[in-house]
């Protein structure tokens, strides 16, 4: 797990296309945040064949002119950073045994929490502005949060002891 945590954490960074779609248009804040609107033009047009119309600005027809959601507290891009930053985390907070229960709970619940994007995108994947390619992407990216909540679930488990006294 720790290893897959690392490697999502890295691909945040190295692709944060790869990431757009599932974090859905309610979280976003609509104005971009000092210095990231030359950031998230170029991820907008170096991702644009990667996602649907509505599926990256900050002012999209799912906010509209109206107020922005109580929970659009960053930028897309600050969201994926966020979420790679949390990834990194957890893959040291699994690894160390005085940490891994509290950290695998947390990324059980994290996980969980990421369904929302995954189901987000899904719909819009289905939608008028969906494609053949983003629906297949979607149907598949969605169901593969189930293992991954049931293995961070089951890293609670304390670690089998040894037969010298020690954590094997």
């Amino acid at each position: 797990m720790a290893a897959l945590l690392l490697a999502s954490a890295s691909k945040h960074f190295r692709d944060p296309g790869f990431y757009r779609e599932v974090v859905p248009d309610y979280l976003c804040r609509r104005d971009a945040a000092p210095g990231a609107s030359q950031s998230n033009r170029d991820h907008s047009s170096r991702d644009q064949g990667n996602r649907n119309p509505g599926a990256g600005d900050q002012s999209n027809g799912a906010q509209g002119a109206g107020v922005q959601h109580p929970l659009a507290l960053l930028s897309r891009d600050e969201w994926i950073a966020v979420s790679g930053l949390l990834e990194l985390a957890a893959a040291v907070g699994i690894l160390l045994p005085p940490t891994r229960k509290l950290t695998a709970t947390a990324l059980t619940a994290m996980f969980t929490a990421f369904l929302a994007g995954h189901v987000d995108a899904l719909k819009r994947a289905y939608g008028p502005a969906g494609t053949s390619r983003r629906r297949k992407i979607h149907t598949v990216r969605l169901p593969l949060q189930a293992p991954l909540i049931l293995w961070a679930w089951s890293l609670r488990k304390s670690l089998p002891i040894n037969r010298r006294g020690g954590r094997a």
